[in-house]
């Protein structure tokens, strides 16, 4: 009755003053709002321009119609104690479990990036057919803000530079930021610990705990260090991913149909918005 109203008998004017506010009302829409915030988000990180996705990222961070889960993540105390419940079992068949653990995995990894506030920048996930002796050799995300793994030699190369005072390799534990180490750890685990949470072990890639081994060697910290360090990101992913148990299975299902980071991220937020 109204849009007949508006271009039946209403001007020219009249007209392109009803569209117009149809117009804003749409754009007032939080969640169309969002969504073209990440089309958006989208062509950045197609064109590899990571500096402008991250800070379109940053801009909608806590905004209104914005991103409310970036870097919302509450984090464990380290002295707390902490209860993890491990979740019901799956009824995958055995033909769909590889595929199955390997979105959780990947999924794990995204989720927590983005709750801490790292941006993932691309993924992908094992598809039918591809599964192999290594299972998880199909799965992988990458992230804004972890370049510094490319400095990161290899394990042997690292014993080397350790063990020898003539070395041109040293360790420097100003390499990158605490609160980057914290965040990277606990990204890292986020496959490891989202398999384990959802099946009660793991079969993920041992590269992952090796990757992290390599960086806090590299950071310079001492053995207890370490051990304690790894204790608390442990905890923590496990409380962050435990927390947001029906989230996480949601975008391992976006992400296992191919959607792109900022259909990823929708879900996330739609998900977050309804619990």
């Amino acid at each position: 009755m109204h849009a007949l109203a508006c271009s039946g008998s209403a001007g020219v004017s009249d007209h392109r003053r009803c569209i117009s506010a149809a117009d804003g009302g749409r754009r007032s829409d939080p969640s169309e709002r969002r969504r073209g915030s990440l089309l958006r988000l989208d062509r950045e990180l197609g064109k590899r321009d990571y500096r402008s996705a991250l800070a379109i990222a940053k801009r909608l961070r806590g905004a209104a119609g914005g991103l409310a889960g970036f870097g919302s993540a509450k984090q464990v105390s380290g002295s707390g104690r902490q209860s993890v419940v491990l979740e019901e079992g799956n009824d995958q068949s055995l033909g769909e479990e590889d595929i199955f653990m390997c979105t959780q995995h990947e999924a794990g990894h995204f989720l927590v990036a983005y709750l801490l506030g790292v941006l993932p920048k691309e993924y992908k996930v094992l598809k039918r057919g591809n599964s192999s002796q290594d299972q998880f050799a199909g799965g992988t995300v990458k992230f804004v803000g972890f370049e510094f793994l490319r400095e990161v030699p290899v394990l042997d190369t690292l014993n080397e530079s350790i063990g020898s005072r003539e070395s041109s390799y040293r360790v420097n534990k100003r390499c990158i930021s605490s609160k980057t180490l914290n965040n990277f750890s606990c990204v890292i685990l986020g496959g490891l610990v989202a398999e384990l949470l959802s099946f009660g072990y793991s079969e993920g890639l041992h590269s992952d705990v090796d990757k992290l081994d390599r960086v806090m060697r590299w950071s310079g910290l001492t053995e207890s260090a370490v051990k304690s360090h790894v204790k608390w990101a442990s905890l923590n992913t496990a409380f962050i991913l435990h927390h947001h148990h029906e989230t996480r299975l949601q975008l391992a299902k976006a992400m296992r149909s191919g959607k792109s980071i900022g259909s990823s991220i929708n879900v996330i937020e739609n998900s977050l918005h309804q619990t």
